[in-house]
């Protein structure tokens, strides 16, 4: 069997105002099982434990003026490195990782597509920044961040949502978390389709109120389902 190019395990720390958030998506269904079985190690920080002065303060108006209030780089950057620094301090004793990749999530960062969330799933740990307000001190972005992350061209109230969409995406492509590998291998946007959109599917009943599978589906010759599927891929 081929060796995988994907890490048989990731860590990833998700900084937040609101860890909440994070509860149902990532604690049901496929991925709750992932983190049972030490395939995710998916860890939350309360961006506010990092806060200034009495009422924890994380945000300040914008230099320059303007609406909305923009995230402080001291706090920001503060958290950034006692993750990392308690990661690596984690490590005493094990497989040596090198720093997280760290990702923010902003309407001016690259899509998300599918060779992205491959790319990205080769990394071993993953430090993920949830901004809000107008946003995080660009300071931030130079000197700690190593990706700016979209997933659409739209504007959400904040980084929670795209971060669970990354995670979901990515970890569909570690090892043993589909139960087979070729169930992420030969999805829609794979390289394995070309990047097109995957064939589509049937199960029983064969007919439904008059709507048939397709007869060479029910054929048993897999070369020509083969190719019916290749065919129906756009």
């Amino acid at each position: 069997m081929a060796e995988h190019r994907y890490n048989p395990s990731m860590r990833i720390d998700v900084l937040t105002l609101f860890p909440g958030m994070f509860e149902g998506p990532l604690t049901e269904s496929i991925l709750q099982r992932a983190r049972e079985q030490g395939l995710l190690d998916i860890r939350f920080h309360d961006l506010r434990q990092f806060g200034l002065g009495k009422y924890h303060q994380v945000d300040d108006a914008p230099y320059g003026g303007g609406a909305g209030m923009v995230m402080r780089p001291d706090v920001l950057v503060q958290a950034i490195e006692e993750v990392i620094a308690e990661g690596l301090e984690g490590q005493k004793g094990k497989k040596k990782m090198k720093g997280p990749w760290c990702i923010y999530f902003s309407p001016r960062g690259k899509k998300l597509k599918q060779a992205k969330a491959e790319r990205v799933a080769k990394k071993e740990w993953l430090l993920l920044l949830c901004g809000h307000y107008e946003g995080i001190d660009q300071r931030v972005i130079d000197g700690w961040i190593d990706e700016e992350m979209s997933i659409g061209d739209y504007v959400l109230t904040g980084g929670e949502l795209p971060a669970m969409v990354l995670i979901d995406a990515v970890a569909r492509q570690i090892p043993g978390v589909l139960g087979k590998d070729e169930s992420a291998e030969q999805e829609s946007f794979s390289k394995a389709l070309g990047r097109k959109k995957e064939y589509p599917h049937y199960t029983r009943p064969e007919d439904f109120r008059g709507m048939k599978v397709p007869p060479v589906l029910l054929s048993g010759n897999h070369k020509e389902i083969e190719c019916w599927r290749q065919a129906q891929v756009q």
